[in-house]
């Protein structure tokens, strides 16, 4: 196990527990998450090491590396992917027209398809050998070990994007960095993560999917994204709701509470996590649209 002296966003060396939670999605495993006492971000403290965390993805279960389609979640899932591929391109052409966009964390590359299919030219990065190859084989697609983000030239990408990443990235720092590096000087950067200030959070506790331990290994509010892009020199222009992840995580929740799948009670919680976002805490997962200064 790796413990972390230092919080990834601030530096400081001083943290607090603050909650104790299992992987419930797959080794049963307990793990803690610490809360830094001088920015309040919040972070699993000790974790797997880096080369170990592979094996806490390895099931057929993880919806977005397999494809899967068995059984009546994972249908849906799959349904609400789709629908919301154009809904991401929509966005990001708000803010940037067309380009060549990166997606770090690609898996099997329906959104990098989706979007090639509209006009752009796409990169990829995807970790896992065999989800990397689907994206491959299946689409055509230019797709990267995540060692190709070290020889990319500099300022090479129109966008790039993010989806439910960083909370898995190991050197949160050193990508931020890599990000810095690699985006244009009017390039727009997407990154998309679950926020733990979310009603469903605070509701379920230390059931609550979105803290996904051991594999999400940060987890960020609003005020800790702002601060970790300013460090890096990016400002947040735009903070945007991805409404459906209230009622997926919240499906998971109650998985992992009660052990099966209420769908009444999770429709009923992630409804009114959209209804009480409001502008301090934030929907269920947010959308970080960030520039550099």
């Amino acid at each position: 196990m790796e413990l972390l002296k230092n919080c990834p966003v601030c530096g400081s060396v001083e943290f607090v527990p603050f909650l104790s939670g299992k992987d419930y999605f797959l080794s049963g495993e307990t793990f803690e998450i610490v809360k830094c006492c001088k920015c309040g971000f919040r972070f699993t403290n000790p974790r797997p090491e880096a080369n170990d965390l592979g094996k806490y993805y390895e099931s057929t279960e993880y919806i977005s590396h397999s494809d899967s389609r068995q059984g009546l979640f994972a249908m849906v899932y799959q349904q609400v992917r789709k629908y919301t591929l154009g809904r991401k391109r929509a966005m990001i052409e708000t803010f940037q027209q067309k380009g060549e966009i990166l997606d770090i964390g690609c898996a099997t590359g329906q959104f990098l398809h989706y979007m090639s299919g509209k006009g752009w030219k796409t990169t990829g990065i995807e970790p896992d050998e065999k989800t990397r190859q689907k994206a491959i084989t299946e689409y055509g697609l230019r797709v990267f070990p995540e060692e190709q983000l070290n020889v990319f030239n500099k300022s090479s990408f129109d966008v790039i994007s993010m989806w439910h990443v960083l909370e898995h990235v190991s050197d949160l720092r050193g990508r931020m960095a890599q990000l810095k590096e690699l985006i244009k000087p009017k390039g727009t950067l997407i990154i998309a993560v679950p926020n733990c200030d979310a009603y469903d959070a605070r509701k379920y506790g230390k059931f609550w999917a979105g803290y996904d331990l051991p594999r999400h290994l940060y987890h960020f509010t609003k005020s800790d994204v702002k601060l970790l892009a300013e460090n890096f020199g990016f400002e947040v222009v735009k903070i945007l709701p991805m409404r459906f992840d209230a009622f997926y995580v919240s499906l998971l929740s109650e998985k992992y509470q009660k052990g099966k799948m209420r769908w009444l009670p999770a429709f009923w919680t992630g409804f009114l996590s959209n209804v009480k976002s409001g502008q301090k805490s934030g929907h269920s997962s947010l959308i970080y649209v960030l520039r550099l200064k």
